[in-house]
């Protein structure tokens, strides 16, 4: 049976966004996203992270310590007994200087890439998973991969509301922080899924 997920942003959804950050000390997670994270835990769903990170293309961050922060992550989410199911991020910049990062890739959002991948290698129904983040690239992400787009207004959120409705792109929600994306979340598939806690 497939699953169903949350797939969520990072920067300016999960934590503040601050450009590039090169090591976890950089990292200042939003104090809610635990919570967050732990009731899409406990509903079952799947939390999954979807994250552009040109900074190694364009060689401000090398892959190696990317993943360092993201193994810090996750043991910081699992003090609080959360957890990401996984974490995928696009690590190209069309104007890199190492080749290997210089492509236009389906990775980068609002791209399906990794969203496609997940879905395969993970067993989701996308037509019935979620998309939570702060910039227009995740709302078209969101509706690339037929997941529900919920607008985060942390980070650029505020500024992504205009140019979304420029564009005649309308969220499934707007949330003024990721806990309040995720009860919105929670509210709907306990009306669709009754046997949700």
């Amino acid at each position: 049976m497939k699953k169903r997920a949350v797939f969520l942003d990072r920067d300016g959804t999960i934590n503040k966004d601050v450009g590039y950050p090169a090591t976890f000390s950089s990292i200042e997670i939003f104090p809610y996203s635990f919570e967050a994270v732990r009731k899409i835990n406990e509903a079952g769903l799947l939390a999954v992270i979807v994250t552009n990170q040109s900074g190694v293309g364009r060689g401000l961050i090398v892959e190696e310590n990317l993943q360092d922060i993201h193994n810090k992550l996750q043991l910081s989410f699992s003090k609080h007994n959360a957890h990401f199911d996984r974490i995928y991020y696009c690590p190209h910049y069309l104007f890199s200087p190492k080749p290997q990062y210089k492509k236009d890739c389906l990775c980068r959002k609002p791209n399906p890439g990794m969203g496609l991948q997940a879905a395969e290698e993970l067993n989701i129904d996308v037509k019935n998973s979620y998309m939570v983040g702060d910039k227009v690239e995740d709302i078209i992400f969101g509706l690339n991969i037929k997941a529900k787009p919920i607008l985060c207004l942390t980070g650029f959120g505020q500024e992504s509301l205009p140019k979304l409705k420029e564009k005649g792109i309308e969220p499934a929600y707007i949330a003024q922080t990721l806990l309040d994306a995720v009860s919105w979340i929670l509210q709907r598939e306990k009306y669709n899924n009754p046997d949700i806690k």
